[in-house]
């Protein structure tokens, strides 16, 4: 009796494991034939990531965005999760109103979410913009000037973007695939999609037919409410955007703090130069430079978020050192120091200013490359978008050596 049901078992393992073969195969040819189409680098990130499909239409979960920020990779998955219409109702049972909102929101949703692709673009803006911005972002969604923004008003987004992309020249794969990434606004606005398709994106109500959008997600339900009745004014916006910086933020740094207070300034370079283009070895230059001339003494969330804030005021920045130095002239501690706070409004620590220039110092005449810092700081903050290849074979295995012995040295 006992062999009969091993045998059973033995079967049923074995098919279930060439079930779950054939799905893994059938994902990564449709991954590969996904990769192949000519996308930006930002498509191509959101449809790697995305982990739900609606009606044809990819979307992220909250998680999903999250990694697709701080990570090389997507998280393993057999395949997509596929959801009908009448799945999608749990967003609104979920998704916290605009006044409960935090900088954990995107991590204790998790995977109880859905987020379009035009509202990924978004929400990657949002991670790049001063704070001085937030204001125009703000005024660019209230659209007849009244001071808060309505649902309507924010789904212009997408017809915006569908608006940019109006002349590029699609090849049928490259068409196919943006086909569902992008809303149905997108679609009419280059003829895709059949009548069917259209009628169906049209919804009845008291006064007759009525275009609207067919899928609240989690960003419209936030915003809006679970009716899409509230307005949004400039100080749920402005937190929200704020909350959004920093949990991202808060991501990166407690990757590496373990729960301490402090990272140490290796950590701190790794998290600067990991989106980089550089190559392993010079790469290794710049952490074995600051190991040789910083005395570690660890680096505050605080220090590491007004560092991030400054970043994103690179612009300014930028034309300010032109201004000063012509582009030619490297720069001194002070005068860096003095650019920070004419452009953001608040100081740097000494210690971040001296990690920095440790970093950046190529010949140690305590002169800042100019050049050379904005180039490797504009690759971070395209974070998530722009990210370094995968490091494999013989460069990978010289690079975790190289992170052992820096590790022992610490």
């Amino acid at each position: 009796m006992w062999r009969k049901c091993f045998t059973g078992g033995t079967v049923v393992v074995a098919s279930l494991t060439l079930w779950k073969t054939n799905v893994v195969l059938a994902e990564t040819r449709r991954m590969k034939q996904e990769n192949s189409v000519k996308l930006t680098s930002r498509e191509r990130r959101f449809i790697n990531f995305a982990s739900v499909e609606i009606d044809g239409q990819l979307y992220m979960t909250p998680q999903d965005f999250l990694d697709s920020v701080v990570e090389q990779e997507p998280r393993p998955r057999l395949k997509r999760k596929s959801l009908a219409m009448a799945e999608i109702g749990f967003v609104k049972d979920v998704t916290p109103a605009l006044h409960k909102g935090s900088s954990q929101l995107f991590r204790n949703l998790r995977d109880k979410g859905i987020v379009s692709y035009t509202e990924y673009l978004f929400l990657l803006s949002i991670l790049t913009k001063p704070h001085s911005a937030f204001r125009i972002a703000f005024n660019m969604f209230d659209t007849d000037g009244n001071q808060r923004v309505d649902k309507h008003e924010f789904l212009v987004i997408r017809e915006l973007f569908g608006g940019s992309l109006k002349n590029r020249e699609l090849d049928p794969e490259t068409k196919k695939t943006m086909e569902r990434i992008f809303s149905y606004a997108w679609r009419e606005k280059r003829g895709i999609g059949s009548d069917k398709e259209q009628t169906d994106y049209l919804m009845d109500n008291d006064e007759g037919l009525q275009r609207r959008h067919k899928i609240d997600t989690t960003l419209q339900v936030h915003f809006f409410g679970s009716k899409g009745n509230k307005d949004l004014h400039y100080e749920g916006f402005y937190k929200f955007m704020d909350d959004l910086q920093t949990e991202v933020l808060e991501l990166e740094f407690n990757e590496f703090s373990k729960g301490k207070p402090a990272i140490s300034e290796i950590d701190f370079a790794t998290i600067l130069l990991r989106y980089t283009y550089l190559d392993v070895d010079d790469h290794d230059k710049y952490l074995d430079r600051l190991l040789d001339r910083v005395e570690e003494k660890g680096i505050t969330f605080k220090e590491f978020r007004n560092f991030c804030q400054f970043l994103n005021n690179l612009e300014d920045f930028s034309i300010a050192m032109r201004m000063y130095t012509l582009a030619d002239r490297a720069i001194s501690k002070d005068e860096f120091s003095r650019a920070v706070k004419i452009c953001t409004g608040f100081t740097l620590t000494p210690h971040i200013i001296k990690t920095v220039f440790a970093l950046f110092d190529e010949d140690g005449d305590g002169l800042l490359s100019y050049k050379e810092f904005i180039a490797i700081m504009k690759d971070r903050l395209h974070r998530g978008c722009k990210s370094n290849q995968r490091v494999e074979g013989w460069d990978a295995f010289k690079a975790c050596l190289k992170n052992e012995i820096r590790q022992n040295r610490l």
